[in-house]
């Protein structure tokens, strides 16, 4: 994978993917501004599906499980400014402004279709990629820019920038029912559940009287029988927004799971 990377500092930086494609299923540690120069991005939620292109831009709030598939289009690599708002970047901003911390706002991405001020914020950071002393403090200013603007012309981000609560014990098998495509680290899922890993694999035998491997598993399958049926998908579409990493794997643990492969079940709907 041909991937090259430029940083202002290590919470801000220019991506480019110049492959056909780069999929990966990640928790977002910070929250991220996303910045579109060129190419596409799909980001498969537990809510649903996301596609952003080319002049969108877009904050992905921290602790939120998504698939990312990053493509080129037009011609053009994938290539994106990233901004991190990193929780003790945000408590040192609210508190210089006697702004009190707020909980209770969704947690879900917000899209702000190619504003300008935001533009012009993150259009700026461009000449500062390839100079190799940069102005005192000019990445503070920019992400106090940034979020400033994110604060002008949007009412209720601050319910998101100031939530500085980390997860708590919830409902395991709700959770990992919504959640269970993304292929993400045991550890991880008991992160989100607000429980260690012992403590994780105990509640989910107690849940699903199996283990956790093997439920994903099965449930992904389950997931990738339908999209197959009822939306008519593609494999390689649905190997990745299901949760598995390569489409041999996918198509191998499908046909032992179902008795057939993938390919029956599309020329069946023929």
């Amino acid at each position: 994978m041909e991937y090259q990377a430029k940083y202002i500092t290590e919470d801000i930086k220019l991506s480019c993917y110049e492959d056909k494609f780069f999929k990966s299923d990640i928790m977002f540690e910070h929250h991220m501004l996303v910045w579109f120069l060129s190419g596409e991005t799909k980001i498969v939620q537990a809510d649903g599906t996301y596609i952003f292109q080319k002049g969108d831009t877009f904050l992905i709030p921290r602790n939120q499980l998504a698939t990312i598939i990053n493509y080129p289009k037009d011609g053009l690599p994938h290539q994106t400014v990233v901004m991190h708002l990193t929780t003790e970047w945000l408590r040192n901003f609210y508190e210089k402004i006697k702004f009190k911390p707020q909980t209770g706002n969704e947690q879900k991405i917000r899209h702000y279709n190619n504003h300008p001020l935001l533009q012009s914020c993150l259009s700026s950071l461009i000449p500062y990629f390839d100079m190799k002393e940069l102005p005192e403090d000019i990445a503070n200013l920019k992400i106090t820019e940034a979020v400033s603007i994110l604060r002008a012309i949007d009412p209720t981000i601050d319910g998101i920038l100031t939530n500085f609560e980390e997860p708590g014990k919830i409902d395991l098998a709700t959770y990992m029912e919504k959640n269970f495509m993304f292929n993400m680290p045991i550890e991880k899922f008991g992160y989100l559940t607000g429980r260690s890993l012992t403590t994780f694999k105990r509640d989910f035998k107690r849940a699903f009287d199996t283990t956790p491997q093997k439920w994903l598993t099965r449930k992904r399958l389950e997931l990738a029988h339908y999209q197959f049926v009822e939306k008519k998908m593609k494999p390689i579409d649905v190997c990745y927004e299901v949760g598995f990493e390569n489409l041999s794997h996918f198509s191998f643990a499908f046909k032992k799971y179902f008795g057939y492969a993938p390919t029956k079940l599309l020329t069946a709907g023929n």
